[in-house]
């Protein structure tokens, strides 16, 4: 796609949506007039009327004409909303272009360095991270991103600065429309089969988007990762560094960068230290002769890995490394990511947007170290499988990454986008599960049933990207009743 748009009125499909809104920020923020609709209304479409656009709730091709004229481009995601759209119809019967969210986003970054966050986990918490340590640093990127900042309380912003931090997606392969200056792959393993159709192809995109990889440029790997760190070693052993017009830097703790002789260590992590106030480890950056000090307070060793990324993809465009550290440091989290929503009696309620198994697997982890820190309590999981063809294709998976809690609590999965499959629910998964599980399919008898599991000690986690980030405070209620 070509980044040739016209953007003066910009019409978006869905522009509540984490991603959406945020382009319509900043969009609005360069003097766009922006039109909209959504299915329902939210904190997030009030924000954008406040700040100027007009929103519709509901589809209808009337939507078109909310600003008094036709919109020059519609935005869409592809994935989330139906090609007959009645607004998509509009679109095309008044030859009106109509583009991904992508293709705008690139066009956002033209004449900015991009930084941009890969990977199939991880990249709404290191790219958050990325942003807090460019601010510490003294630095105003522009940045967008698929959660709110805790402490800024947006998603995206128009900086004055030259650098332009955000996701990139490769749910539908649009992340292959930028060209970064720094790229971040924080892992690759299969996901959005839906749309790839073999693990194959889905590993093949990220080779791809090496590529896109400005000349002069670097790709940076977590090394831990055994699927981005094949990416790695792959493209150093096919392409040789002197004829590779961008550089390829791996981070990870020391064993996996030995691991990988062929790949340049950009940051090894050495001596973690877990507390209950978050994780502690010292850094080699560059060819450092001393170690840094790096605190995350964050739990989580996944979470170690995503600050390293951030502070080194940082300190490539240039920002002073200890000033990226004592930004990390501050970081106080991204919404939906092992968020804090309180405690009642000595029981602790976290709200998470895991929803693969390897993402469910590290808030577990994360949340079992912080328990086994503080030496009392259990982990409670409140799992809504999201999607009935991801919950079939990773029932195992799942009951694996769930059975490191002490006990789980099923809810229904949620559909969204997809229809409901005759004798599927979340049981296929908690037939597997090894630890005690109930299964829940009243949503609103959820809350009663895990207060009445709960004693002192225990962590709570509601976790999933669907309608169970509903439930974290309800739990607090019933557990004050």
């Amino acid at each position: 796609m070509s980044t040739n748009i016209d953007l003066s009125r910009v019409h978006m499909v869905g522009i509540g949506g984490a991603g959406m809104s945020g382009i319509a920020r900043i969009l609005l923020a360069r003097g766009s007039t922006v039109t909209g609709s959504d299915m329902k209304d939210s904190r997030s479409i009030l924000a954008l009327r406040t700040a100027g656009a007009t929103v519709n709730i509901g589809h209808s091709a009337a939507n078109l004409t909310a600003g008094g004229e036709l919109p020059t481009v519609v935005v869409t995601s592809f994935a989330a909303i139906p090609q007959d759209n009645p607004e998509l119809s509009a679109a095309r019967d008044n030859n009106i272009p109509v583009v991904r969210r992508s293709d705008v986003l690139a066009q956002l970054m033209v004449d900015r360095r991009a930084f941009l966050l890969a990977g199939t986990h991880g990249k709404t918490s290191t790219t958050s991270m990325a942003v807090a340590a460019l601010q510490a640093a003294g630095w105003d990127p522009s940045f967008a991103i698929g959660g709110q900042l805790n402490r800024a309380g947006t998603n995206a912003h128009h900086g004055t600065g030259d650098v332009f931090v955000a996701e990139a997606d490769e749910s539908d392969g649009s992340f292959l429309s930028y060209q970064p200056e720094v790229a971040v792959v924080t892992n690759v393993e299969p996901d959005h089969l839906d749309y790839f159709g073999t693990e194959e192809a889905y590993r093949e995109v990220f080779e791809r988007f090496a590529g896109c990889v400005v000349t002069g440029g670097t790709l940076v790997v977590c090394l831990d990762d055994a699927g981005s760190r094949a990416l790695a070693q792959s493209l150093s052993r096919s392409i040789p560094a002197d004829e590779r017009d961008y550089r390829i830097l791996g981070y990870g703790t020391r064993a996996a960068v030995e691991d990988a002789p062929e790949v340049e260590a950009g940051a090894i992590i050495e001596d973690m230290r877990i507390t209950p106030a978050g994780t502690e480890v010292s850094v080699r950056f560059f060819d450092d002769e001393a170690p840094r000090v790096l605190r995350v307070a964050i739990p989580g060793s996944h979470m170690v890995l995503n600050a390293t990324a951030a502070v080194l993809g940082g300190a490539l465009l240039g920002a002073d490394i200890d000033k990226l550290l004592e930004g990390i440091a501050e970081f106080d989290g991204v919404r939906r990511r092992f968020e804090y929503h309180g405690s009642v009696n000595d029981v602790h309620v976290y709200d998470d947007y895991a929803h693969h198994p390897t993402e469910v697997t590290a808030v577990l982890s994360a949340a079992r170290e912080r328990i086994e820190a503080q030496g009392k309590g259990r982990v409670i999981a409140v799992f809504q499988p999201h999607l009935y063809s991801r919950t079939m294709t990773f029932a195992d998976e799942f009951a694996a990454a769930l059975s490191l809690a002490d006990e789980v609590v099923l809810l229904d999965i949620f559909g969204a986008r997809e229809n409901p499959v005759e004798g599927v629910d979340s049981r296929v998964i908690g037939d597997k599960v090894t630890v005690p599980w109930e299964y829940a399919p009243e949503f609103n008898a959820v809350p009663r049933t895990v207060s009445k599991l709960t004693r002192p000690g225990d962590m709570v986690l509601t976790i999933g990207a669907g309608t169970v980030t509903m439930l974290a405070d309800e739990i607090l209620r019933e557990l004050e009743g």
